[in-house]
């Protein structure tokens, strides 16, 4: 087993011993109503631009099979199947919560033969060694139990050649942008979901643990690290966000 890292530690509720995990599946599960509206209202609509980005860079290998981890509500999923076109979309996630909104939107958009929604755990993946011409996970992988267990297993899926993509929150390197943002998601973040009756703690949780997450050259080397190649990130929006993406050797 994989030795934790600091950021594996930092969990939605200090006072719980409860596994993070199970923490987070249960935080996703309270907030999974509203959880789109509130990506929308907070990011002032951004994180779809952040998508398209991702996605983006995936459209050149043209990946038949996809699998999305910690697919939440399956926007990731919707926008790869409308841009990228691939046989099949596997999104997997730990809250059954989640899974149901996007069930529901798969369902209205009559996609349910392309793309797939299962419970599932990125550290655990239920699929065989080389399965995934592409894996994708967006705002996912600083909810990972062990951070570093979650990339070998992303890499043990994906098809030699196959290209990883990340989106995941990060610290802005301007001072006064990270003055900004840091203000913003500590004070009037949570304070906007609880005006919106939503969870506060969750969006409290999201600041925490993005502040913790080792971003950009330390993330490029945790890649390095699980056995990816040509890993790179590219920071967007001011450095909020980065765009992380690698392959798995041949």
């Amino acid at each position: 087993m994989r030795q934790p890292l600091p950021h594996d530690n930092v969990t939605p509720l200090d006072d719980s011993t409860r596994p993070k995990k199970q923490q987070v599946a249960d935080m996703f599960d309270r907030i999974a109503k509203r959880y789109d509206l509130m990506n929308r209202f907070l990011s002032a609509r951004i994180d779809l631009y952040w998508r398209k980005k991702a996605i983006a860079h995936l459209q050149q290998s043209a990946p038949k099979r996809v699998l999305d981890v910690a697919t939440g509500t399956a926007d990731l999923s919707l926008l790869a199947y409308r841009m990228l076109k691939p046989e099949q979309i596997i999104g997997i996630d730990i809250s059954e919560g989640m899974l149901q909104i996007g069930r529901e939107k798969v369902q209205q958009r009559q996609l349910d033969q392309h793309i797939q929604l299962l419970y599932g755990d990125a550290e655990t993946i239920k699929a065989p060694d080389k399965s995934f011409d592409a894996v994708m996970v967006a705002f996912g992988v600083r909810n990972f139990e062990n951070l570093q267990a979650g990339l070998s297993e992303m890499l043990r899926v994906l098809k030699p050649g196959g290209q990883l993509v990340v989106l995941e929150f990060a610290t802005p390197r301007n001072g006064f942008f990270r003055r900004l943002y840091n203000g913003y998601m500590k004070d009037w973040a949570p304070r906007l979901a609880q005006q919106l009756n939503t969870d506060g703690q969750a969006y409290a949780y999201l600041n925490r643990s993005s502040n913790a997450f080792p971003d950009r050259e330390a993330f490029v080397t945790l890649l390095h690290e699980a056995g990816y190649t040509n890993a790179t990130f590219k920071p967007l929006t001011f450095g909020i966000c980065c765009l992380y993406t690698a392959t798995r050797p041949y």
